[in-house]
């Protein structure tokens, strides 16, 4: 027994002693070392190293929760709401030429009623609107790419906010006040720093981001009678054969993109605050004559209308006041524009990028083109509009505050293009030779009328934790003429102001201006 306990033990003894020569000649492989995750403190708070690289990162985001409610009805709704998300992506790297940043934001939204849902965002591509029965109108998916640009050596290029802009609604809960605000277009920049503050930049523009639509797509026919009250020059070379009548080609008034918008700004910022003046000039433009065969049996009339340069300037200040309450700010700023109505934010509440826009459910509606094609000259008149606007920011306490703003803005537009155009009953205005009412039709007539807006409004935010926000705001907005009056459409009997006798338009009711209220609230985080 003893005798094969010993050979037992030996046999085991000897196999460990093999296995441990043979692993002794097997190749040792090393755990890779743990690369964690680096904080990056050259940029501020929230930035990391890219693992494996040299360039720090921050990414964050926003979620929020609005309602709305508004006065008189929008589309016979008087609620609406939206769900917004928000990612943010900030990359930086240091180099000698300075850091190299680029930087992606990207958006998506519901949005439901006739409110909140937003024709402004479809008429640019960044929304798409439901189709049901129930829903048309009134549901929204918003998807938008807001920031994707690269910043070098004083170079911006990609998708960013305007470099004419300088308040651009930063007070409010939402951006209602008049003036210009436009946080997303395609620019190429470059920002030359200077002195103490100083900064100045020229910046390459995308157009499409910045037109009105033009008033004065033309079809018509004249009697020779009504002709005669035209003035004689006319470089389109109408043709009138007497008792035939006199007829224009269609003029394609949709703008093309021929030459960026060209935006110069200098700016100074200081502990105090900062102030900024800048400029910017846009081509407004025409497509060709499109004609479709002999007019009144001569030959075809082939005319262009030569482009207008459009131009808007702007001037901003604010101004950081802590010793009233810290964080306390004011901002004032006031800009004046001939052809540039989005430069101006003239239609910055009631919807860019539509000819008109109303407040109050289409009872009145207010002009925004951008120009006037005179029928009989085949120029371009441009409109003239400005804008004002004062925004201050209080803290009640670190945890309240609260936003107080107030915006005044007038477009007005060339009177005798807008008599020819009604000779020629272009866009509805009613002809005042052949119309019955004479005269007093187009007096009473809304179609480019010179009228102005008020929207001034105040909030109160609670932010019971860092980057919270739960606050309410009210708003009130007014549309009004400069002058005169117009048929009130929500009273009486409708009149046609084309056929309408004038007793009946002296008998209809009539209004300089309308005005409405709304109230909104938001839930917001942001990270």
């Amino acid at each position: 027994m003893r005798l094969v306990k010993s050979l037992l033990l030996g046999s085991a003894a000897g196999l460990t002693v093999v296995a441990g020569a043979q692993a002794a000649d097997l190749p040792v492989k090393k755990a890779a070392p743990v690369e964690y995750v680096r904080i990056c403190s050259a940029y501020g708070a929230g930035f990391f190293y890219i693992p494996g690289t040299d360039t720090c990162l921050r990414v964050g985001g926003r979620a929020r929760f609005e309602a709305t409610y508004v006065q008189p009805l929008i589309r016979g709704d008087t609620t609406g709401y939206r769900g917004l998300g928000r990612l943010n992506l900030d990359a930086r790297t240091q180099t000698g030429y300075g850091t190299l940043r680029a930087f992606v934001r990207f958006e998506l939204a519901s949005r439901t009623g006739g409110f909140l849902k937003s024709g402004t965002q479809e008429r640019i591509a960044n929304a798409f609107a439901a189709t049901g029965v129930d829903t048309s109108a009134r549901v929204q998916q918003y998807v938008n790419v807001d920031k994707a640009f690269i910043q070098f050596a004083g170079l911006t290029a990609g998708r960013a906010a305007s470099f004419f802009d300088f308040y651009a609604h930063d007070f409010e809960i939402n951006a209602v006040s008049l003036g210009s605000d436009v946080s997303s277009t395609n620019l190429l920049a470059y920002t030359a720093t200077f002195g103490e503050g100083f900064s100045a930049t020229i910046s390459m523009e995308d157009p499409n981001f910045r037109k009105n639509p033009i008033f004065g797509n033309i079809s018509a026919a004249l009697t020779s009678t009504t002709a005669a009250a035209l003035p004689v020059v006319s470089n389109l070379a109408p043709i009138l054969t007497p008792g035939q009548g006199l007829g224009f080609a269609n003029l394609d008034v949709i703008q093309r993109s021929r030459m960026p918008d060209f935006v110069g700004a200098l700016r100074y910022d200081a502990a105090w605050g900062s102030a900024q003046i800048s400029a910017a000039v846009h081509e407004v433009n025409t497509g060709n004559f499109v004609t479709t065969g002999p007019l009144n049996g001569n030959a075809v009339v082939r005319a262009r209308t030569p482009s207008e340069y459009g131009w808007a300037v702007q001037g901003g200040l604010k101004v950081n006041l802590p010793f009233i309450a810290a964080g306390d700010a004011l901002y004032l700023q006031g800009a004046y524009g001939e052809g540039t109505t989005v430069y101006t934010g003239i239609p910055a509440y009631n919807g860019t990028y539509t000819l008109t826009g109303s407040a109050t459910a289409g009872i009145f509606n207010q002009y925004y083109a951008d120009a006037v094609v005179d029928p009989v000259t085949g120029r371009l008149n441009l409109s003239n509009s400005w804008t004002v606007v004062a925004s201050y920011l209080h803290y009640w306490t670190p945890e309240w505050r609260s936003a107080f703003f107030g915006s005044y803005g007038e477009i007005s537009y060339s009177q005798r293009a807008r008599f020819n155009s009604a000779l020629l009953n272009v866009g509805g205005l009613p002809n005042p030779v052949t119309a019955p009412g004479g005269l007093a039709a187009l007096a009473f007539s809304p179609v480019l009328r010179d009228s102005n807006q008020i929207v001034a409004g105040g909030s109160l935010i609670w932010s019971p934790v860092k980057d919270l926000d739960i606050g309410v705001e009210g708003l009130y907005v007014r549309q009004a003429l400069n002058n005169g009056r117009i048929i009130d459409p929500n009273k009486g009997v409708a009149v046609n102001l084309a056929t309408a006798t004038p007793a009946q338009i002296a008998a209809a009711p009539k209004l300089n201006s309308q005005d409405t209220f709304q109230v909104r609230m938001r839930v917001q985080r942001d990270f």
